[in-house]
């Protein structure tokens, strides 16, 4: 139940008062509010009552809208003396009789947000009621089936799937949330003026507020005595400013990729293994505050309209974040580490990712300016060989990388790296791939380096390869050298070019000089299992031909992948030719073993 001052700058004011759980404003007809002025959105927001309180909810207008004269980036609570402005209108909001407000189905709702805390969308909220309470043993009820609301029969299905939690994790992160709670009421965080603060006093603010309420939480006896009074004031001001558990997992060198299914379950992945994490988030809602921190400082949002994104940590780590109603067990992170330190040849060595003497041959393909492919699945390390071997091109060379998310760090200095951009709320602004390839031709590179052929721009990759830009490399997802050039016939489709099969096959058959194909292993060893040369066309099929690959021979007693290394005996033709122009190479690397 609304009561609504509604003053517009230089003009009059008047009350509204309205008996309803919500009121839309904008500025066509069908809304609550009609205010016909060019600076407001067709539908540019609402505010909803909800257990008492009001929550004012921008609707992805053009110019936004405003608490106390600061743009709210998400729905927040309004108090009686805030001032919400639309454009040219200012609004007031109060309660128009005492009571719990009733949601849109007509019951009281349960629970509330504490005042000053950014609230998640109304729908969203009630859609994931059942997510919000992870460690509730008994199966509530199912409630009655409401707009956008998910159906009862698909919540009651998770509810029974949902896992016993540790009893210990469940207390602590209980605990946690506790802290967390108190800590908004004590310092409310999120209207205090991050950017006049900066970011050393906001942490100290943050850490003396949560020392004081854990104080207070001994001397009250709400602490446990086995609880670390240290690790859990870590936990709680990471939660709050930082990533909040994978912080931890960001810092530790042994780990490679972090996982977050939903608030409570955690997986990583450490010396190629992955195991479930004992640390969790306190709640999906920090989850979301987590991807938000990690997706604005580079500009780009997630929201209802948007669900999901790519995106990268300042360490040049790589983060896709998916949250509801996609995700329907609540915000989903995945983060692929970027190391501090760079691997080198060697180390790929010292792993039995490949040998010495493939090493030295994948070394003279770059220096020699064949054009290189590197295959493999998901997570084999196509980018990290793509890295290191990437390292050999000569420094007098220009280098120009093409990336959705920039990953490479080649060590030249001549080198110009480009990153995609993906398209903004009204779907424009979007600068593809394909794109830059394009772009690139014209700004004088001597080498083209693309993180990842995966749709039309492997056309304009293949014909830079044969137009004098030698020595291109990237990569692309296939099993095997020749599922690789199936693959490449395929993307060259995507690019809505009519072509035959077979000029599609002499252009990469003329384009690609090697293939190199990685594996991750199941026990999560990775290798290169094949070096593979494209030696030419016979009638209408390319033709491979293996100069080095991985012979398996079972497994250990430990489980781990048993083989070796074989070369072929097969000299590929590129090592004639500079025989013949009196360049020195080693010729022993091809013997048979």
């Amino acid at each position: 139940m609304f009561l609504i001052t509604l003053a517009e700058k230089g003009g009059g004011t008047e009350q509204r008062e309205y008996h309803k759980n919500e009121v839309t404003i904008g500025r066509l007809p069908g809304n609550d509010i009609i205010l016909a002025k060019g600076n407001v959105s067709k539908y540019h927001s609402r505010i909803v009552a909800k257990d008492g309180k009001f929550i004012v909810v921008d609707m992805k207008s053009t110019n936004g809208t405003f608490v106390n004269g600061k743009k709210i980036a998400a729905p927040q609570v309004l108090k009686p003396t805030d001032q919400v402005s639309i454009g040219d209108y200012i609004l007031n909001v109060e309660p128009l009789e005492e009571g719990p407000a009733m949601t849109r189905a007509g019951a009281p709702e349960e629970e509330g947000y504490d005042e000053g805390e950014e609230e998640p969308y109304p729908e969203e909220e009630e859609q994931y009621a059942e997510e919000e309470e992870p460690y509730e043993e008994e199966e509530a009820p199912a409630p009655a089936p409401v707009a956008g609301r998910m159906p009862a029969s698909m919540a009651s299905a998770m509810a029974k799937n949902k896992k016993k939690v540790d009893p210990r994790i469940e207390r602590y992160t209980r605990l946690q949330k506790e802290i967390h709670d108190r800590l908004i009421e004590y310092l409310d965080l999120r209207r205090m003026d991050m950017d006049r603060l900066g970011d050393d006093e906001l942490w100290r603010r943050t850490e003396k507020a949560i020392r004081d309420i854990i104080d207070q939480m001994e001397a009250d006896g709400e602490l446990p005595e086995d609880v670390d009074r240290e690790e859990l004031l870590t936990d709680v001001i990471n939660e709050a400013l930082g990533l909040g558990p994978l912080e931890a997992f960001l810092a530790s060198d042994e780990i490679s990729e972090i996982m977050v299914n939903h608030a409570n379950q955690i997986y990583i992945e450490r010396k190629g293994k992955l195991t479930l994490a004992e640390k969790t988030f306190s709640s999906n809602q920090a989850v979301l505050g987590v991807i938000e921190r990690i997706v604005a400082p580079i500009g780009r949002r997630i929201d209802e309209s948007s669900p999901l994104v790519d995106a990268r940590l300042k360490d040049g780590s790589r983060v896709n974040a998916i949250i509801p109603p996609l995700a329907l067990k609540g915000p989903c992170i995945t983060i692929r580490k970027f190391k501090k330190d760079s691997l080198k040849i060697q180390d790929l060595v010292k792993y039995k990712t490949l040998t010495a003497q493939m090493a030295e041959f994948l070394e003279m393909c770059v220096k020699a300016k064949r054009n290189i492919v590197i295959s493999g699945g998901t997570g084999s390390g196509k980018t990290t060989t793509l890295n290191i071997i990437s390292s050999f091109i000569p420094d007098g060379e220009r280098i120009i990388t093409v990336e959705d998310a920039a990953e490479l760090q080649l060590p030249q200095d001549h080198w110009v790296q480009l990153e995609s951009r993906p398209a903004n709320l009204e779907g424009k602004g979007s600068i593809t791939i394909r794109d830059l390839v394009k772009n690139c031709l014209r700004m004088r590179p001597d080498r083209i380096v693309v993180g990842e052929c995966r749709s039309g721009e492997t056309l304009d990759m293949l014909q830079a390869m044969n137009t004098g830009h030698d020595g291109s490399l990237t990569t692309l997802h296939a099993n095997t050298p020749r599922d690789a050039i199936a693959r490449l016939e395929t993307m060259v489709l995507m690019s809505g070019m009519e072509l035959p099969v077979k000029a599609i096959r002499e252009q990469i058959a003329s384009a690609v000089h090697m293939i190199v194909q990685q594996t991750r292993f199941s026990d999560g060893t990775r290798k290169i299992n094949y070096v593979t040369e494209v030696s030419g066309m016979e009638v209408d099929i390319v033709t491979l031909q293996d100069i080095f690959y991985f012979k398996q021979d079972g497994f250990t007693e430990d489980h781990k992948v048993r083989g070796r290394f074989v070369a072929s005996g097969f000299v590929p033709k590129f090592y004639d030719e500079l025989q013949r122009k009196g360049i020195p190479v080693n010729m022993s690397i091809f013997r048979e073993d």
